[in-house]
């Protein structure tokens, strides 16, 4: 059993899924971030490569990624530091294909499972190119996928999405990018058709999760949250990577 279908085993509400940005804010901050989330209370951790023209990122993120590329972060630089990273909880790589593709994408999935990467978050890897070719690769090494559903995403296409999934679907809250603030209110019949599919997969939301109010609207709706821009915001007025992380996280549980 993979380390993400264990969690969700033991942990059926409230998983928080938080993002970062790998060599952000410095180089060498990525185990460090890593571990201040492990030990503050998050349930996954999705590590975000960074790449010069991400489609789903909002302007925090995408400004996090520009840092951590300045920083001279590479995928091969990234997988060095997760050499030495000894976690116990789920970390899932998130990136674009492109970068992936010039490292060799077999390479990386190998790569990623021997340094116990436990799954991937490629939004722009297209479903079919996932059945004919790159599903096989990413299954081979072990590795979870995670497809993106949105509220526009049909009926038939959120089946497909969930037989070929493992772990979990990201439920995206709208079809803007990460960073926006959404009224949960608002998704009602997102969430009711979500669950009236009778999905297999656990759905975490992410988009526009930011504070205590919107992880528990999430939560209400789904089995946990993804909360990214507002943890890199609080990362980029740091000086003590562990003190902020629990000074975040233990706001977002209410502790």
């Amino acid at each position: 059993m993979s380390r993400i279908a264990a969690l969700f085993q033991t942990k059926q509400k409230n998983v928080l899924n938080v993002y970062c940005t790998a060599g952000y804010p410095q180089l060498n901050s990525t185990t460090a971030v890593m571990k201040a989330l492990q030990n503050n209370g998050a349930d996954i951790i999705e590590l975000g490569m960074p790449y010069s023209d991400p489609l789903a990122d909002g302007p925090v993120i995408q400004a996090s990624s520009t840092v951590a590329l300045d920083n001279g972060m590479t995928i091969e630089k990234l997988f060095q530091q997760l050499e030495s990273f000894n976690g116990d909880i789920p970390v899932i790589l998130m990136g674009y294909m492109n970068p992936i593709l010039q490292y060799g994408f077999e390479k990386f999935c190998a790569k990623a499972a021997e340094v116990k990467i436990d799954g991937l978050i490629l939004p722009d890897l297209p479903i079919h190119e996932f059945e004919t070719e790159y599903g096989a690769i990413i299954k081979k090494y072990g590795l979870d996928f995670i497809f993106l559903i949105t509220p526009e995403t049909s009926d038939e296409r959120i089946k497909k999405i969930d037989a070929l999934s493992t772990g979990f679907i990201y439920a995206v809250s709208s079809s803007s990018t990460t960073g926006t603030d959404k009224n949960f209110a608002s998704l009602e019949n997102y969430f009711s058709k979500l669950h009236a599919l009778r999905l297999k997969n656990p759905v975490l939301v992410g988009f526009g999760i930011k504070d205590k109010a919107t992880f528990d609207a999430a939560c209400a709706h789904a089995n946990g949250a993804i909360i990214g821009t507002a943890y890199i915001k609080a990362l980029g007025q740091s000086a003590d990577i562990d003190a902020t992380t629990k000074e975040f996280l233990d706001g977002i549980k209410g502790i």
